[in-house]
């Protein structure tokens, strides 16, 4: 007689994670910047709207820090000097509530650019994220990336970011090697303190509640498109969900 097969394990496992009350940001993220939409970007901040994640997808984010060891190890077995500053020096701050901390420092050994000191961006991809962002380049497939590699950039005085990613499905690695662009990284500056200073809620990127953005926007439903949220809601029910 076989022993039946179930899933008990892992909906303890993804409970325990959910469980985890981790505080809101007392700041609004450089990792959050690039963000499309101001108005989220406003709520965010101010913890109007905290966006709770399943404990499977904390489970994905745990793999993806974790895997930050495991790239800074291959990066120095291949010459690059790579500096994990502690928490506190990490930080890059621009003042208003605006700041961030960066992955690590590469202070040279970078192909074809070996006495260039880098800010390190490390990110893993699923294979549909992965092929994507090496089709396009990071600035297309993945502007929020971007936007945080500008401001890391503009917070150390560096002008050359390194971008690695590591393909989850298959293990491959993209690399690009990103350009500050001052304007652009000063223009993510100031939209963070107009976002964090505003005592006024933006305007949203959209007042089409088909809008594909807003759909799968956490605050859908709650703050820009209330009586759509009702209408989701009740048909929830009367499907018996």
């Amino acid at each position: 007689m076989q022993i039946p097969e179930f899933d008990q394990i892992q909906q303890l496992i993804d409970q325990h994670h959910a469980d985890q009350k981790e505080q809101p940001r007392p700041h609004l993220g450089a990792s959050m910047l690039g963000h499309h939409c101001d108005r989220w970007l406003w709520l965010s901040f101010r913890w109007a709207v905290v966006e709770k994640f399943p404990g499977r997808i904390l489970r994905l984010f745990r793999r993806g820090q974790n895997e930050e060891q495991q790239i800074i190890s291959d990066l120095r077995a291949i010459g690059l000097d790579v500096r994990t500053p502690s928490a506190g020096q990490s930080r890059v701050d621009f003042g208003s509530h605006v700041s961030g901390s960066i992955d690590a420092r590469v202070e040279s050994g970078v192909p074809d650019a070996k006495k260039t000191p880098h800010v390190a961006e490390f990110k893993t991809h699923s294979l549909k994220s992965f092929n994507d962002v090496k089709a396009k380049g990071v600035k297309e497939s993945k502007p929020m990336h971007w936007a945080q590699m500008q401001l890391y950039m503009l917070g150390t005085d560096l002008n050359r970011a390194l971008y690695v990613a590591v393909c989850k499905d298959d293990d491959r690695i993209y690399t690009e090697r990103v350009r500050l662009d001052l304007p652009a990284a000063q223009k993510l500056v100031e939209r963070g303190h107009r976002i964090t200073q505003s005592d006024r809620m933006p305007e949203p990127i959209s007042t089409n509640p088909t809008w594909y953005e807003c759909k799968m926007c956490p605050a859908y439903g709650i703050v820009c498109f209330r009586d759509q949220g009702v209408k989701h809601d009740k048909a929830h029910r009367n499907n018996g969900v």
